[in-house]
């Protein structure tokens, strides 16, 4: 987990960030409001290490503790963040074309998990996002007795829109296609409460050491509050001294103590979180996501100089961020003999493929998602991110890494209804979100982008093995305060005005109307 260096901060940075950003999304954008938050939140933030002072829990610190809870970056996330299109690389953007792209693919009708060959539908969409975030007052205390930690949570709220031309029309159809809630969680504040005489009497309550019991006069408070060890004495006979007489004796038995004495559990055990932020989530499939992850690190800390990086021709074939899995057979290509998905597909994607064209039956397994209109997005996503960012001035960014499954330490998950689980298994999610700061006409704005890839387990290969079938996510957003007027508009009437044909009335609960 992250710390912040300095601990005598009278108030965290994040909180000011935090409290900013609440009066903005009341009164409306302030033109410098987004000069260098980044850079003020990041600063000073560190791993925490065992060899690192822990700070101590005391009652009466409680409030304070609770006013300054630190949000980490997640402050920076306060407000409405909504789809947004760079004109400069997307000449379709006056019809606002959706911002984000989606590949998904589902089992095909008639199919069931035991059916070999497996066959799925492949689908992938443009869409257009709405996403609140809204900060939590106050730290979520979780209790560990020894160990206490203050969660800065962060609530979101997210709807999505495909989009797509009405046939036999050049207007645009705007539809439903996802809902989702949940909340980001800080989880860096880690405290050690040590035992106090309060905490000990009001607790539990205090049985004083029986009458009847032998070692009552090693318990001079009249508790069992001491640890026992059973030696042999100078005369030969075994009995029971105190951990202050023991003086290097071996020893036969120990009798634990059963009441705490003031200032226990200072010494430890000491908990070190080994990641910063988790997020929870709820999706109407029937799916509840639980991620744990990190802050990417750079040169200088975790605040990166410039841009996102992203690749181009051939190093873009990378199955970690491909719509098509290794287990799908990679359209017969491979990292060692990729397809440069900056170039045309290749000719064989517009083919009639046959035995002697696709022997291994993999380019026709394949072969939908190489044609579709959206390529090269349809087969790697995170383009759409990378080419949106083209001629954009992005000073830094902090970058989120999250997962359900990491390699070491603690785990997520991801927890299916039974339809789902029975028939398109949801089994991992990994997630990219990127925050960034983007100068524009002498003005900073910070920039939201991700890349969410969540693997399904539905239906067989040819061998019968299990396949891994990736649906993916990718959007670029602004504050809704800071995208074009245009592209402002069309997001009001789709998310506030719920399809009133009056543009131009003020959309009730929109943050950018208020006053």
């Amino acid at each position: 987990m992250l710390k912040r260096n300095d601990l005598g901060d009278e108030m965290q940075e994040s909180q000011k960030i935090a409290s900013f950003s609440a009066q903005e999304n009341e009164l409306g954008a302030d033109p410098g409001a987004n000069n260098n938050i980044l850079e003020k939140l990041m600063k000073g933030y560190t791993k925490l290490e065992i060899d690192d002072p822990l700070r101590p829990f005391y009652e009466h610190n409680l409030q304070k503790i609770v006013d300054e809870v630190d949000y980490g970056v997640l402050a920076a996330l306060q407000g409405t963040w909504v789809s947004y299109n760079n004109k400069a690389t997307n000449p379709t953007v006056d019809r606002l074309i959706g911002s984000g792209v989606h590949t998904t693919i589902m089992p095909s009708p008639g199919t069931n998990s035991g059916t070999i060959p497996g066959k799925y539908s492949f689908d992938c969409q443009q869409y257009i996002e709405k996403l609140t975030f809204d900060l939590v007052p106050g730290g979520v205390r979780n209790r560990g007795g020894a160990n206490e930690q203050f969660c800065g949570a962060v609530k979101y709220e997210q709807s999505v829109k495909s989009v797509s031309t009405e046939k036999e029309s050049a207007a645009l159809k705007y539809t439903p296609i996802h809902e989702e809630n949940g909340m980001y969680l800080w989880l860096s504040d880690v405290f050690n409460y040590a035992a106090t005489e309060k905490t000990i009497k009001e607790d539990r309550g205090l049985l004083p050491v029986a009458e009847t019991n032998p070692n009552k006069d090693l318990y001079p408070d009249g508790y069992p509050d001491e640890t026992l060890f059973l030696v042999l004495n100078d005369k030969g006979v075994k009995e029971y001294v105190t951990l202050a007489n023991l003086n290097g004796r071996h020893y036969y038995a120990i009798l634990a103590a059963k009441e705490l004495k003031p200032g226990a559990g200072q010494t430890g055990p000491y908990f070190i979180p080994d990641y910063s932020i988790s997020r929870s989530g709820v999706i109407p499939h029937g799916s509840t996501i639980t991620l744990l992850g990190d802050l990417a690190q750079g040169d200088n800390g975790f605040l990166i100089k410039g841009a996102p990086q992203f690749p181009e021709g051939n190093a873009a074939w990378k199955y970690d961020h491909l719509a098509i899995s290794r287990t799908m057979g990679g359209a017969g290509a491979s990292e060692s003999d990729p397809i440069n998905l900056d170039a045309p597909p290749p000719p064989w994607v517009f083919e009639t493929l046959n035995h002697d064209t696709d022997p291994e039956e993999n380019k026709i397994y394949t072969q939908r998602i190489l044609a579709n209109p959206l390529y090269p997005y349809s087969v790697r996503p995170d383009l759409r991110l990378r080419d949106t960012n083209k001629g954009q001035e992005i000073t830094n960014h902090v970058l989120i890494q999250m997962s359900s499954k990491n390699k070491t330490g603690a785990q997520g998950g991801i927890i299916n209804v039974p339809f789902v689980d029975r028939f398109v298994s949801t089994v991992e999610m990994k997630m990219n979100l990127w925050i960034e700061t983007v100068k524009e006409d002498g003005k900073e704005f910070l920039q939201l982008q991700y890349e969410q890839i969540i693997f399904f387990e539905f239906a067989f290969g040819d061998s019968g093995g299990t396949t891994s079938w990736p649906h993916i996510q990718v959007n670029t957003l602004r504050k809704i305060e800071d995208i074009p007027e245009d592209q402002r508009q069309i997001i009001i009437d789709q998310f506030y005005n719920t399809g009133k044909k009056d543009a131009a009335a003020a959309a009730a609960g929109c943050p950018y109307h208020k006053e």
